[in-house]
């Protein structure tokens, strides 16, 4: 019988080595970038600052802290009619 590798959390992110989806994407996104750029090791070692810049930040704050203060910034747009508008402030009666 194969032994199951059970995630410690239901929501972790997929891993790749010793980093998780989310901090893996600017690396990924600097690579490409220097690849069209004619730069890939320069924007790779930028990716690579800014995954230690974020893992700094989300060890740092609770779960979902990103997304709310980019809520509160009024970033996240959507149609949807349960998502408040962010820029509305406050509701009057």
């Amino acid at each position: 019988m194969k032994p199951v590798k059970i995630p410690r959390r239901v929501d972790e992110p997929p891993h790749l080595m010793m980093w998780s989806a989310d901090e893996l994407a600017p690396m990924l996104i600097g690579l490409v970038i220097g690849v069209v750029l004619g730069k890939a090791f320069i924007c790779t070692v930028i990716g690579l600052v800014i995954t230690n810049l974020y893992r700094k930040f989300r060890d740092n704050h609770p779960d979902g802290y990103l997304l709310h203060m980019l809520y509160w910034t009024g970033l996240p747009m959507t149609k949807s009619k349960t998502f408040k508008n962010p820029y509305i402030r406050r509701y009057f009666p």
